[in-house]
């Protein structure tokens, strides 16, 4: 639960400064933030990867780890497919944009209801790809790194969200918390199996895999459907589990 805490904590202190200030972060300090944001992702990515092969290495040499890499790749494979399948990249981007649309016309219009600043944000904070991934990777490993990189985002974008609907923004912490919460929870819940059966490597690789996907979207390089390949975390251990 250490990286929903933080989260939460960067929404508390991102909406009180949004508050007070009544103003949102210039394009410039955005571009500054977003590449120092990407800088941190690569490491922390890179790190994920790092402790999957060392893991796979302890667990069973240099065999296991490219059986390790062989799964890991067929999983994201399997994952993109059925992510596509089912749309989930998809039905996340409709209710992005939903959430983008009612922020653009409340800037637009200069005037918000509660309401809107509470449905907005809870949106825009809570149907992401890196909610999951970093609820997940905190319930299995914890480390909360992936969960602190989203908590300086959503820190930095509440600021605006402040300006703009006021205090309301500040009520999508309760869902928030639940949230990703019980994600975290549910994870902790399958932590011994996964542990005992020497299937967690094969989860910090894909997610280590995701997360530098995360550097491609933060620098606008190119468009990745990273919700597409969210069932990854489900293919990678169950493959490592079949084969043994």
């Amino acid at each position: 639960m250490t990286g929903t805490i933080i989260n939460a904590a960067a929404v508390l202190v991102g909406g009180a400064i949004g508050l007070a200030a009544n103003r949102r972060v210039s394009l410039a300090n955005q571009r500054r933030i977003k590449l120092l944001l990407a800088l941190l992702t690569v490491v922390a990515g890179g790190i994920m990867i790092w402790d999957g092969l060392k893991g796979g290495f302890t667990h069973g040499g240099f065999i296991h780890v490219t059986k390790l890499l062989v799964v890991v790749l067929a999983a994201l494979m399997l994952g993109s497919l059925t992510g596509y399948f089912l749309g989930v990249q998809r039905r996340l981007n409709k209710l992005g944009q939903y959430a983008k649309e009612r922020f653009s016309k409340a800037q637009t219009a200069g005037t918000a209801n509660a309401s809107e600043g509470f449905v907005t944000c809870t949106l825009l904070f809570c149907v992401t790809p890196m909610a999951i991934l970093g609820s997940i990777e905190d319930g299995l490993t914890g480390s909360f790194k992936i969960l602190a990189l989203k908590a300086a985002m959503d820190g930095l974008s509440t600021i605006a969200f402040a300006a703009t609907f006021g205090w309301s923004v500040l009520l999508s912490l309760v869902p928030l918390v639940a949230y990703q919460g019980t994600l975290t929870l549910l994870a902790r819940y399958l932590q011994p199996v996964m542990e005992q059966r020497a299937l967690l490597d094969s989860i910090n690789l894909a997610g280590g895999f995701l997360v530098l996907c995360i550097v491609l979207i933060l620098l606008e390089v190119k468009k990745v459907e990273l919700a597409n390949y969210l069932p990854a975390l489900i293919y990678a251990p169950l493959l490592m589990w079949l084969l043994g």
